[in-house]
């Protein structure tokens, strides 16, 4: 081995492996998932609080006695506020997963190539398993034909959860609201049927979706160098695909 082998991590990838080991190396490979996570705590933490404030302010509007924040944390305020928008998040993210298997743009980096087939098509009952095969597809079976279908299945079920919670959040919310005024309150299954709920889904569905026509669309004409989002800088704009 020469001397600038031997001292360039990149020409000699054991040795970069061996000097990254550790705490620092298991970062940089989980940073993306570690960073939104932390902003998300964040931003949850500051709504919350802020919500916790307007809350209490509403209360004291109406004379009603302000609520301690683990109160509030459990209040029909807090969940229909917080799943509200979870719901949204795991629809978009469900049917887009979905959606991307039959649909495509032509030009755009989130769509697989038109007429063309993906290593993403190929059926996993037709390749050669190694051992670093995925255990469902070794299996085969019902657990393949729900391994193969599972990121669909984990924002659908999210989305069933976050949808039904934010009808019993709503539910509560709206009822506190009701008694205030001296009128009678409801279940979350009469809630799903009030035009309050569904503004409160609509008015978040169709801002998701238009975020996804945006990128979907603006991924043929604009770049972002560095991004698995974007084609790279010199890609024609009619290329389609990362």
């Amino acid at each position: 081995m020469t001397r600038d082998a031997a001292t360039d991590p990149q020409r000699d990838p054991q040795r970069a492996t061996r000097r990254g080991r550790g705490p620092a190396r298991w970062f940089h490979e989980h940073a993306l998932f570690l960073v939104c996570m932390a902003i998300f705590v964040l931003c949850l933490a500051g709504m919350a609080a802020s919500g916790f404030q307007v809350t209490n302010e509403e209360r004291f509007d109406h004379g009603a006695d302000p609520l301690a924040f683990g109160e509030y944390l459990r209040s029909g305020q807090f969940i229909e506020a917080t799943f509200e928008n979870w719901e949204s998040e795991f629809l978009q993210m469900s049917a887009y997963v979905v959606l991307t298997v039959f649909l495509f743009q032509k030009g755009s980096s989130e769509s697989k190539p038109v007429g063309e087939r993906t290593p993403q098509d190929d059926d996993p009952r037709t390749v050669e398993h190694g051992p670093g095969t995925p255990w469902p597809v070794r299996r085969g079976g019902i657990v393949l034909v729900l391994y193969e279908n599972s990121l669909a299945i984990f924002f659908f079920v999210f989305f069933g959860l976050s949808f039904w919670l934010h009808a019993v959040g709503g539910a509560e919310a709206y009822s506190e609201e009701q008694s205030l005024h001296g009128l009678p309150g409801v279940s979350a299954w009469e809630y799903l049927g009030t035009a309050q709920f569904w503004f409160e889904s609509m008015q978040n569905w169709q801002s998701e979706f238009l975020a996804v026509a945006a990128i979907v669309g603006a991924t043929v004409y604009l770049r972002q160098r560095g991004s698995p989002e974007s084609k790279p800088v010199a890609a024609p704009h009619h290329e389609t695909g990362a």
